[in-house]
């Protein structure tokens, strides 16, 4: 179950990165909400995943899953680039954190 958390908190994650950005363009109370209410549910799955998987092993993937989501995020909806070598940096990350499973 510790594992499963860990995605659901990254996935959080992912959002509330997406949320920051959101906030940059409207400046809202609702953006601020969504940022606040992601965030906390970040913290939370991860706090959860943490009661049965080491620490480094918990936050490592959590922020695998945030700074490659976040990545492919904005190459998919903001146009950001995607060039060869930031796809193989994100590919990289994302085989370190099943490496970090596999030997966790």
């Amino acid at each position: 179950m510790a594992w499963i958390y860990l995605v659901i908190a990254g996935l959080f994650e992912m959002t509330g990165v997406l949320s920051i950005n959101l906030f940059h363009k409207r400046k809202d109370i609702l953006s601020i909400f969504l940022m606040l209410g992601t965030f906390a549910g970040s913290f939370l799955f991860l706090a959860l995943a943490m009661k049965d998987l080491p620490m480094g092993t918990a936050y490592a993937i959590w922020t695998g899953i945030g700074a490659s989501g976040g990545a492919i995020i904005g190459m998919v909806w903001f146009g950001e680039s995607k060039d060869w070598k930031r796809l193989l940096f994100i590919t990289m990350v994302l085989a370190a954190a099943v490496g970090l499973k596999l030997t966790a």
